[in-house]
């Protein structure tokens, strides 16, 4: 008798706590597939407009890792992770076909491109008879728990905010599967793991200089939970240290980990309640969850404005003519030659580690839009690229909020760079430790290094 069988197609949801596709595929079918496609455009493609890699090679190397992973923790289980590189649509389609599966279930995306390629398989899908299923897999609420349609989502955080945290509950996160999973009788060869040079990049020497040396993977990531709350008390003064630049405590640093899907929101959500009924709550605590908030809202606004956010208008249709492209002016930024101090030691840290606090990116956004007077698109495209922790909801939606573009009415976001600096890097240290040159320099004559015109 034929068994039912399911494909995982694992995406930007490299766990297995609280995968609700993986629950589902459980809980259906005989036999579970579970795969990994490298999508060979993401990998070895440039970005829309402006020609940078798609995913540069901290990215890259961050993905290998937590996939290596999932394989191991899958083998631990009785089963294995199948993977591929080429274009999802089509890999999972021959696997649909050779196992003769019945659906492949998955975690849902937002994006245009990632839902143009789970539209492209599903159709492909429907020409066999089998089915796609998709679930919600990034976000701390459910959307159908939301007091209203995904269309309806309030265009301002503020208003966002107050209909839900009070009255939206966060449902608990699933329980990883126990195993051992029902032997596969499809016969299936596992696939090579690609290594980084598959990519066209070199082996990467961490940076002495870098805030936390990031490694992918479910157990890193829950790692970090456990030091962040519980062995170094850190959520305690979130707020106080939030905007520290220097060290790999200022923040709470999950957020390569949640782009990846490596570890679920409401993982975070659950340990930050236990940690307040354990050690108390206080502002700190609540602006954890604040930020969560913000990217449940992100991702809200990315359905609701679809292919909006990514364009020079944004949501409000209003693209400023006054910004232009200028790829001289441009890799200046990018390689952190603009002459202003914060700003170019924000974006060698970039550069150097792929990762940036929230406070360097703002500035360093500000400052290529008001200063520069540069494309926002540019700067977008370029995180895209090189941050570790990209994610694309987050990243557009943050960009049009700089840029003025974004649902959010408020337009002028210009940074001070120089207050910002005094405020937040006092004695330079942080511009110390990334613009050596400068290392001999007092603080003070630093700040006479900010140019009037580009403070």
């Amino acid at each position: 008798m034929h068994k039912k069988r399911a494909i995982v197609w694992f995406r930007n949801d490299l766990r297995l706590h609280d995968n609700e596709a993986l629950s589902e595929a459980l809980s259906h079918a005989e036999e579970v597939i579970p795969v990994y496609v490298f999508d060979e455009r993401t990998f070895l493609g440039d970005t829309r407009w402006f020609g940078f890699r798609k995913t540069g090679r901290y990215r890259a190397r961050f993905i290998l890792e937590s996939v290596q992973e999932l394989r191991q923790q899958l083998r631990q289980l009785g089963s294995e992770l199948y993977v591929r590189v080429g274009k999802p649509e089509e890999e999972l389609f021959r696997i649909a076909q050779e196992c003769k599966t019945s659906w492949v279930f998955c975690n849902r995306e937002r994006t245009q491109e990632e839902v143009a390629v789970q539209d492209a398989l599903e159709r492909k899908l429907w020409s066999i008879g089998q089915e796609m299923r998709c679930s919600r897999g990034k976000m701390l609420y459910y959307t159908a728990d939301l007091p209203f349609p995904i269309t309806h989502t309030p265009d301002v955080f503020t208003q966002f905010r107050k209909e839900v945290e009070k009255v939206v509950p966060v449902r608990e996160p699933l329980p990883p599967p126990e195993g051992p999973f029902p032997h596969l009788t499809c016969a299936l060869e596992s696939g090579k793991m690609p290594f980084l040079e598959d990519f066209g990049y070199e082996p990467i020497e961490p940076d002495p200089r870098a805030a936390l040396i990031f490694k992918g993977g479910e157990k890193e990531a829950l790692r970090r939970l456990r030091y962040y709350f519980w062995e170094s008390d850190q959520a305690a003064t979130y707020e106080e240290t939030r905007n520290g630049l220097l060290g790999g405590d200022y923040s709470t640093k999950f957020s390569p980990w949640l782009a990846q899907g490596c570890i679920s929101p409401k993982k975070i959500y659950r340990e930050l309640k236990a940690y307040e009924a354990e050690r108390g709550e206080n502002k700190s605590t609540y602006w954890i969850f604040f930020e969560l908030l913000w990217r449940d809202f992100f991702r809200l606004m990315a359905k609701k404005h679809g292919e909006k956010i990514f364009l020079k208008g944004g949501p409000r249709e209003k693209p400023d003519p006054s910004l232009h492209n200028d790829r001289v002016l441009l890799d200046q930024w990018i390689n952190g030659r603009t002459g202003n101090p914060f700003v170019d030691a924000n974006m060698r840290e970039l550069k150097s580690t792929g990762f940036m606090s929230n406070r360097g990116r703002q500035n360093v956004a500000s400052f290529l839009v008001k200063d520069l007077g540069l494309n926002w698109q540019m700067g977008a495209e370029y995180f895209e690229s090189i941050l570790i922790d990209y994610d694309p909801a987050s990243n557009w939606g943050n960009w049009n909020y700089i840029a003025g573009v974004g649902s959010d009415p408020r337009e002028d976001r210009h940074f001070n760079t120089l207050t910002q600096a005094r405020k937040y890097d006092p004695q330079a240290e942080y511009v110390k430790t990334w613009l050596p040159a400068l290392a001999a320099l007092s603080a003070e004559d630093i700040f006479q290094l900010y140019s009037p015109a580009l403070g």
